[in-house]
């Protein structure tokens, strides 16, 4: 069909893009790969080297205290982190916790301040909009081929293809809150002669925490998701273990590790649910 169309080479476009942007902009990238690379597998070598008892402990305080002085979810909180450390998948655990910690806080650092300036420019939202309905239609695999040409393969990666993949939520829902706050207020704060970044601040952001909150607890799940996806381009981790399992048709190792997956992704949701309820 089309015979007569010449083919158009949007590949080889790319392929020199990507060509010229690692090499015009290497002067960032390496110093990304190397330095912050070593920086997060420390983290991550750092917490496995803390006892789990005192993890444990940790967590479960902190489960106690975000869900209301209950013992729902500190009780779960022991139950699985034991059942974790019981199956040797410990150290695991704190490279998948490390990799989803760091890419959730980029996350939200770059997507809250991107919401906020979609709120306020109807410039912005035509422009941004389209992006992250791109980012968000693209299947996840095509996130790690720029991922593994910018910063080779290992946890930066990981992170960065999750960053791409999980940080539209927080933009979207950090929009959608402060443009639901209520225009009363809003001429209320412009009657007392407030500047915009004391509206923003003292009344915006507040009235649009719970929507916000949602979009955080979206994008540290969606972090979550990318797991398994990261350790195909060399992130260790819960998702290590899913991968080699599959590979060698390990279904009892595969399984395990995907239940080590689960229990981490419920402690997490709980909590980032509860934080949002003010609890």
């Amino acid at each position: 069909m089309l015979d007569f169309l010449p083919e158009l080479p949007v590949a080889e476009w790319i392929d020199n893009f990507v060509d010229w942007t690692k090499s015009a902009f290497s002067f960032a990238f390496d110093p990304i790969k190397n330095e912050f690379g070593d920086f997060i597998e420390g983290t991550a070598e750092l917490l496995s080297e803390v006892p789990p008892s005192i993890i444990i402990i940790i967590v479960a305080l902190l489960a106690f205290f975000i869900s209301g002085k209950k013992v729902g979810l500190p009780i779960f909180s022991i139950i699985g982190l034991l059942f974790i450390l019981n199956q040797d998948i410990w150290e695991e655990l704190m490279f998948t916790f490390t990799l989803i910690l760091f890419a959730s806080v980029i996350s939200v650092v770059i997507g809250i301040p991107l919401g906020i300036l979609m709120s306020k420019s109807r410039w912005a939202q035509i422009i941004i909009t389209p992006i992250l309905d791109f980012m968000q239609t693209m299947p996840a695999f095509v996130y790690l081929i720029p991922a593994v040409v910018f910063f080779g393969i290992g946890m930066v990666p990981g992170v960065f293809a999750s960053v791409v993949f999980a940080t539209p939520p927080v933009v979207r829902f950090t929009n959608l809150g402060i443009r639901q706050v209520s225009s009363e207020l809003v001429e209320a704060a412009d009657a007392f002669g407030t500047t915009g970044s004391q509206k923003l601040f003292k009344v915006e952001l507040p009235m649009a925490k719970k929507t916000i909150m949602a979009g955080v607890n979206q994008t540290v799940m969606l972090s979550l998701s990318m797991v398994v996806i990261a350790s195909m381009i060399g992130a260790p981790g819960l998702g290590d273990l899913v991968l080699s399992a599959l590979q060698r048709s390990q279904g009892g190792q595969g399984f395990v590790a995907g239940l080590g997956i689960v229990i981490l992704a419920i402690i997490i949701d709980r909590m980032t649910q509860n934080l949002n309820k003010g609890k």
